[in-house]
């Protein structure tokens, strides 16, 4: 994939300000998000040649604010509703101002009257600048679809009342939780694809680690959005291994660390460090630090998984989940061998989440493999790849199960 020209990295940047202040100056966010959609459009084709102006913000919010008056013109229901507003020209756009709303735009795109699925596709578009086609194709969804999600969440924003302002003290750490989880999502759906021809989709992981550090920018003294950040850091930063040249993956014991970013993983290394120290811990930062742990680890065997348990412990009493119940029974099976693990992974396998998750059915066949069954591990592997949507895990769950079948 290639690189964000410098037009494409200044507009994603500008984006979520634009947005913000169209939004906080005339109100309905659903008209100023369309109409700095455009105004990205228009720019992303004259800028290349005619030269970035020298007040980008300014030239964006502008040609959006004559944008936004000409949608809004062009509706008569909202020109009776709002006829003393009639008399704005095209000159009054909201003036350029220091002031900068984005976070109180995330907050908007994750209301909790929308669904999750929603608040991905409107932060990708409204904070994140991509157009519709381009969040499309990252989740290989039609555009059509992509579309209507982010109109219906529109129309729920607008139907629920909410304000353009930031959420009061009682709700302000809800939604900045749900923020998170939006951010976390998105990464996660570009590091490890759940579905198609791709082992990652760069673009997702890429945006997601932008938007955590503008959000970091806002909420530097936040423990969970740095976590967050150094997560998202230390996991990408192993990217470069997790696949062979021919797009094969490579499991983490097996990777070459010399590829791996040294400059992500200090850097992730650095953010958990301080916000152990100085914040109330949470779960963000827990799974930074099993991600550290593991990017300290000079190799495979080097890696300290008695102090991945711990964490794992620590995680489990924090926001306990299937995934994390599943990731705590491999650092089980390092400390105390697969058989202890085998019978706790049986104990939880039918359980609310896991239960028919291919991914189980990767840990067992692992857990076999070393325990001496061949023959069940095999099995296990085949079970998994039919489960499996991804293309590029299918293809490894197979050869591991052929490789079994060889070696009989």
């Amino acid at each position: 994939m290639s690189r964000p020209t410098e037009v494409e990295v200044l507009l994603r940047e500008l984006a979520p300000q634009a947005v913000a202040a169209l939004t906080r100056r005339y109100g309905d966010f659903d008209l100023c998000e369309d109409a700095v959609q455009e105004a990205l459009l228009t720019a992303s084709q004259t800028w290349p040649a005619a030269g970035i102006p020298d007040s980008p913000r300014g030239w964006l919010i502008t040609v959006a604010s004559r944008r936004r008056i000409e949608l809004w013109r062009a509706n008569a229901a909202r020109r009776r509703r709002e006829e003393a507003v009639a008399a704005l020209d095209e000159t009054d756009a909201p003036p350029p101002t220091s002031v900068d709303d984005s976070l109180t735009l995330v907050m908007l795109c994750c209301h909790p009257a929308l669904t999750p699925s929603s608040q991905v596709a409107l932060t990708l578009r409204a904070v994140g600048g991509l157009t519709t086609a381009e969040i499309a194709r990252a989740f290989l969804v039609p555009e059509a679809t992509i579309a209507q999600r982010i109109s219906r969440a529109k129309q729920r924003i607008r139907d629920s009342g909410a304000p353009f302002a930031m959420p009061d003290d009682a709700h302000r750490s809800a939604r900045l939780t749900s923020v998170l989880r939006v951010l976390y999502l998105i990464f996660t759906e570009g590091h490890t694809a759940s579905s198609g021809p791709d082992a990652t989709r760069v673009e997702l992981a890429s945006e997601a680690i932008r938007l955590a550090r503008m959000l970091r920018a806002l909420v530097p003294d936040d423990g969970e959005v740095a976590g967050l950040l150094a997560l998202m850091l230390l996991t990408d930063a192993r990217r470069p291994a997790r696949t062979g040249r021919d797009g094969a993956l490579i499991p983490l014991a097996a990777q070459d660390r010399s590829l791996w970013d040294t400059a992500a993983i200090s850097e992730g290394v650095a953010l958990i460090t301080h916000a152990l120290a100085d914040a109330a811990i949470g779960p963000y930062q827990v799974q930074a630090a099993i991600a550290a742990v593991h990017d300290e680890a000079r190799t495979a065997a080097d890696t300290d998984w008695d102090e991945i348990l711990g964490l794992y412990d620590l995680l489990a009493r924090l926001e306990p989940g299937p995934m994390v119940t599943l990731n705590r029974i491999v650092a089980l099976a390092e400390v105390d061998g697969p058989f202890v693990a085998l019978a706790q992974l049986e104990s939880v396998a039918d359980g609310a989440g896991l239960a028919g998750h291919y991914r189980v059915d990767v840990v067992r066949a692992h857990l076999l493999e070393r325990a001496g069954d061949p023959d069940a591990a095999r099995e296990a592997f085949r079970t998994a790849a039919r489960r499996t949507l991804s293309t590029p895990e299918q293809r490894y769950l197979e050869q591991q199960a052929l490789r079994l079948t060889d070696g009989k």
